[in-house]
């Protein structure tokens, strides 16, 4: 039981600052809040992301070219130029890390206000950070697995930044539903996205991008998007009108 719910939180607190801080924040600027609001969230993004640290700036980056080139061959991830999910996992590695190292020339309005924090950047996407979280998560494994094949959820704590990635950006664009006609193949996964706390109504994202709620439909809980409110409500954000 300790290890289910071990897993458990690590998937929707990393899942929540990836699609809260990362995604609606530093690619879409949903919402706005004060620079020590931002750093907070790059230290609870480490955090919680731990070995699947993600850059607020590579992500947020990247993420404006693939609405820009979605699935052309200019997308850093697209199921229509990868032969499959595994080639487009490595593909997206690479672009991600070539954007945050500024290995690659991107175009300004790719990184226009895209929050950065070079030096903790450094640090928490240094091999010794990741290192480090890969044996807090074996330690507690050792320590609380037990049975065998809890521990074929290891390597699933290791690399849960790409595993939430991957349901998306291959498996939304395969399965699913539409609500809007769009010149991409992004779909719905779920009517309730109980699994990726909104991130799941892609088709809904990529037809209106600027929007906070990425749910349309009444069934359609944007589950991420209620705890925006909140926090609006609580003056800690301030969620942008445009994207209400």
């Amino acid at each position: 039981m300790s290890i289910f719910i071990f897993i458990i939180i690590l998937w929707y607190t990393g899942l929540f600052f990836q699609t809260f801080f990362l995604h609606r924040y530093a690619a879409h600027q949903t919402f706005t809040m004060s620079k020590l609001g931002e750093r907070v969230c790059f230290f609870l993004t480490w955090l919680f992301q731990g070995s699947n640290y993600l850059s607020a700036y590579g992500y947020g980056v990247m993420h404006r070219m693939h609405h820009a080139y979605a699935d052309t061959e200019k997308d850093p991830h697209s199921p229509k130029y990868d032969a499959n999910l595994f080639a487009m996992m490595w593909r997206t590695k690479n672009i991600y890390q070539d954007i945050n190292q500024k290995r690659i020339a991107v175009a300004d309005k790719f990184t226009k206000n895209v929050p950065q924090w070079e030096a903790f950047d450094k640090f928490a996407s240094s091999r010794g950070s990741r290192l480090a979280w890969v044996v807090l998560y074996t330690l507690f494994f050792v320590f609380f697995a037990t049975a065998w094949w809890q521990w074929l959820l290891l390597p699933v704590a290791y690399l849960m930044a790409p595993i939430h990635g991957v349901i998306i950006n291959w498996f939304a664009h395969i399965y699913g539903y539409r609500n809007f006609e769009v010149s991409d193949t992004s779909k719905n996964l779920l009517p309730f996205d109980f699994l990726m706390m909104g991130e799941g109504y892609h088709n809904n994202h990529h037809s209106h991008g600027g929007r906070a709620n990425f749910g349309v439909r009444w069934f359609e809980v944007d589950i991420t998007y209620c705890i925006m409110v909140v926090l609006d409500k609580l003056h800690l954000i301030k969620l942008k009108k445009v994207g209400s």
